[in-house]
């Protein structure tokens, strides 16, 4: 399978805990569906001190994998909003 693009979409969403509103990215998505996943040479700020954890409340948001051979973040279902 095909690596994704590195300059990626030019749109950005700003992404935030859905336990806390803290902002944990700025994020150059493309599509219109749901964040399931981020690929970390997308995110254009983050306010994470350690990976997938959020700094407001210290509750795991995503899990570190690799897709396609890429590293990326997966989103753990209800725990982030989209803006």
């Amino acid at each position: 399978m095909a690596k994704p693009n590195k300059k990626g979409p030019l749109r950005t969403v700003d992404i935030y805990c859905a336990r806390c509103k803290t902002k944990l990215f700025k994020y150059r998505k493309g599509g219109k569906g749901a964040l399931v996943k981020c690929f970390k040479e997308r995110i254009v700020e983050d306010h994470t001190l350690t990976p997938c954890m959020c700094p407001g409340c210290e509750q795991p948001f995503a899990r570190e994998t690799l897709i396609r051979g890429t590293p990326a973040f997966k989103m753990i279902g209800g725990k982030v909003l989209m803006k």
